[in-house]
């Protein structure tokens, strides 16, 4: 009998030294009303530190505070519009619209706080892996439909307002619109991205759904103790941001880190994309701003303006960037590429 009252003793004390390592929850992290961490709230992910390594870079993994410094300044001079001469820059040099003055960008002044060269950790390089053979063939035949832009569809989904480039998923940051909410039920996760106002209802669900495919992809979620996990595939074209194909899987980590900021780490996979997975982590801080908003006026009616120079310039013995009619293909650099 004491035995028995013994074994049941030590048992309990087990499990109450045992639950929060089992858990892998903290008492610290505010909850729902449901018993989930409680990540709702604005937030923003901008920042200057780039998603790629840049090759002047590529030595350094992570830079010193003063190096840091100089490389924010550095940047923040390079990409600010107003400093760009068109004839000399274009419009893809850096990045960005050049009719856009620097006063509508928000791109960040600031690397992320582990001063880190570039967002991706994996490879080690900091870099998005080479593209295979198959990666490389629908690029290319992406890039031969944006160049004869035969119609609206030949357009890219960015041009069309379809989809927003840091939208995701996986977000990552860039020129502007790197705002984004996040509201929380029982069943379900919504993202709220600011960039062409994309919300993205993720069950929490154990299933995929393939019934109706969308262009972010299905996304279903789980919590690994304090972590929301999202796993996202079965996306609706075979030419995605990023240069995913339809057979992308994305998973994104979601955990809370202090009390104004979240972690966001993800992981892309394709076959037919790349040989090797990579991954990318940064911030989301929080924002006293609610996300307003994007009505993405440009895709309305700036595409009977784009498709309308592309005739033009046919009709003058030119493709539609310009170049000699006799050269029949060519890359035309887009905000996807």
């Amino acid at each position: 009998m004491i035995s028995r009252a013994l074994t049941k003793l030590m048992a309990a004390m087990a499990a109450v030294i045992l639950a929060p390592i089992a858990t892998g929850q903290s008492e610290d992290v505010p909850r729902t009303e449901y018993g989930h961490p409680d990540l709702q709230g604005t937030y923003t992910f901008r920042t200057i530190t780039p998603l790629n390594r840049p090759r002047e870079l590529e030595h350094l993994e992570v830079l010193t505070e003063e190096q840091a410094a100089e490389w924010e300044e550095f940047e923040l001079r390079r990409q600010n519009r107003d400093l760009i001469i068109d004839s000399v820059g274009g419009a893809g040099y850096p990045p960005g619209v050049i009719s856009y003055n620097n006063f509508w960008y928000e791109r960040g002044e600031n690397t992320v706080a582990d001063r880190r060269t570039s967002l991706i950790y994996d490879p080690p390089n900091g870099r998005t892996p080479q593209a295979n053979v198959a990666g490389r063939e629908r690029r290319q035949a992406y890039q031969q439909m944006i160049f004869a832009s035969a119609g609206p569809e030949g357009r890219t989904t960015v041009d069309r307002c379809i989809t927003g480039f840091v939208g995701g998923p996986p977000m990552i940051p860039g020129s502007y619109n790197n705002n984004m909410q996040i509201v929380q039920t029982e069943s379900h996760v919504m993202i709220l991205n600011e960039m062409v106002h994309s919300a993205r209802i993720i069950r929490l669900d154990s299933e995929h759904h393939t019934k109706q495919l969308k262009w972010e992809g299905d996304s279903i979620g789980h919590w690994e103790d304090d972590t929301l996990v999202i796993h996202t595939q079965h996306w609706y074209h075979d030419y995605n941001l990023r240069g995913m194909s339809d057979q992308a899987v994305v998973e994104e980590r979601i955990r809370r880190i202090d009390d104004s900021t979240l972690e966001y780490d993800f992981t892309v996979s394709d076959p037919l994309s790349w040989d090797e997975s990579w991954s990318a982590r940064f911030p989301l801080r929080e924002s006293a701003d609610p996300v307003y908003e994007y009505a993405c006026h440009e895709g309305n009616h700036g595409l009977v303006g784009i498709l309308a120079g592309w005739r033009r310039y046919e009709s003058m013995g030119f493709n539609g960037d310009g170049s000699p009619r006799s050269q029949t293909t060519g890359e035309v650099e887009t905000e996807e590429n």
